[in-house]
């Protein structure tokens, strides 16, 4: 018989004392298959994520955790025999060797917090992108992977994917020629709902199914509103998404990176909307409907004349932060995505459109340039697979970790709108504004510290 919502809730709290048996030695040792537990089985992507973690055959989905008790009675109807979990201190404490990794698919603020405690136990992490909310919190998770020496992957599930490899070959191959510059955007409509662009929401009751102050976590305490953080709307606060470019640009910035073997920026400088930029209420609270990013990186063998180059974003509602100039005028004529990396080089160019394979500009040029063979495969069993077989994965974090960090300072950007911040990498330090270089870290709520961050 299945049970009601309410006997479910009612059931939650008496199995924490249940479970908080002695743990045992890892269940992997005993049955051959990995033993995971998903962190966020709900929202925009945990049901997802879940889904492709219980459908690997060699791993077993043994715990999971939500905060809200529908997304967990979702999941349940999936893996009956998977113990469910409220708090993910609790999972983790409890739970101890019984299981092998973790995923974290929560928002954004929660992310480091999470998988710095799961790592400090030995626990192999996927984090979904961006990897954290603060600069501060990537470096901490970057350098916490390697000296726990555990297997690690971003949530930049495309990067894996044929045509993300397959650009990274042409641009490391030369196809196009030493590169000139980067143009990365993504103008997706239903990117942020900013219909709810209320700097003071109203409160209202919190539904008997969420638990908001283990939603809160350790982002400042506030008020629960209806239908504007939970499930999927927290992206827009600055509490607790990361905007789109820090959402969106992990997807984007990824083929580049590899590519051209990028390090990290030496300035990045960020354009928004004007509305955004007028209202000091939204800048306290919202992240802003249009940004325009510029990072200028060291040059390489890969880089025209070795030279510095010069990376843009655009992202947003506004026409003018959409499609590059260049690109209209160097191909007139040609539709240029709402999501998409462009590649300008010296011979040519090379436009990556998200999700989908690359196309060689001028196309005529290219006609007979036979495609490199490569093949995609699923971003979340590689990860698995890593694990199990002791192989490499797509986007570890002691690569996905500094091109986050990248992502995230742009955020710290977009915060300082029209200032030129120039970045001491080793010192994790903006040398020139006292204001950005406070916005590389962040303060806890009181009860929510975790040692090492």
């Amino acid at each position: 018989m299945n049970p009601t919502r309410r006997q479910f809730l009612q059931c939650l709290a008496p199995m924490a004392g249940v479970l908080a048996a002695p743990n045992i030695l890892r269940a992997a040792n005993l049955n051959g298959r990995l033993q995971h537990a998903c962190i966020g089985v709900g929202g925009m992507m945990g049901f997802n994520d879940f889904q492709n973690f219980r459908q690997h055959p060699r791993t077993e989905v043994v715990a999971i955790c939500d905060v809200d008790a529908r997304n967990l009675e979702r999941a349940l109807k999936e893996v009956p025999n998977a113990r469910p979990y409220r708090d993910w201190r609790e999972m983790l404490a409890t739970e101890g060797g019984r299981i092998d990794s973790i995923n974290a698919t929560v928002p954004d603020h929660m992310h480091a917090a999470i998988c710095h405690t799961a790592m400090q136990a030995g626990k192999h992490v996927y984090c979904q992108k961006p990897m954290c909310h603060e600069v501060a919190e990537v470096r901490a998770l970057t350098r916490l992977a390697t000296e726990r020496k555990v297997k690690t992957q971003l949530g930049n599930q495309h990067s894996s994917g044929a045509g993300d490899r397959m650009a990274v070959e042409y641009v490391k191959a030369g196809v196009i020629g030493k590169i000139k510059h980067v143009y990365l955007c993504s103008n997706r409509a239903s990117g942020m709902d900013y219909r709810l662009n209320n700097p003071k929401p109203p409160e209202a009751p919190v539904p008997t199914e969420l638990d908001w102050d283990l939603w809160l976590g350790t982002a400042p305490a506030r008020p629960y509103a209806r239908e504007v953080y939970h499930p999927s709307k927290w992206r827009t606060w600055l509490d607790f998404g990361t905007g789109w470019s820090g959402d969106i640009g992990c997807h984007i910035l990824s083929a580049p990176w590899k590519a051209l073997g990028l390090k990290a920026p030496i300035s990045i400088q960020a354009r928004v909307n004007k509305g955004w930029l007028d209202s000091p209420a939204l800048r306290a609270q919202l992240w802003p409907q249009a940004n325009h990013l510029t990072w200028v990186f060291s040059g390489n063998d890969l880089t025209s004349g070795g030279g510095p180059l010069t990376v843009e974003w655009f992202d947003g509602v506004e026409p003018d932060f959409y499609i590059p100039e260049e690109f209209r005028k160097l191909y007139p004529g040609e539709r240029f995505p709402e999501e998409a990396a462009l590649f300008i080089g010296e011979n040519g160019a090379l436009l990556l459109p998200h999700t989908s394979g690359p196309q060689l500009l001028p196309r005529e040029q290219f006609a007979t340039l036979a495609r490199p063979q490569v093949k995609g495969e699923n971003h979340y069993h590689s990860f698995l697979n890593s694990i199990l077989d002791n192989t490499a994965c797509e986007s570890p974090f002691e690569i996905s970790g500094p091109m986050s960090e990248a992502v995230i300072l742009g955020t710290v950007a977009v915060r300082t709108p029209g200032v030129k911040l120039e970045w001491d990498a080793p010192a994790l330090k903006v040398t020139n504004s006292a204001a950005a270089d406070s916005l590389l870290r962040r303060s806890y709520r009181d009860g929510w510290k975790i040692a090492g961050l």
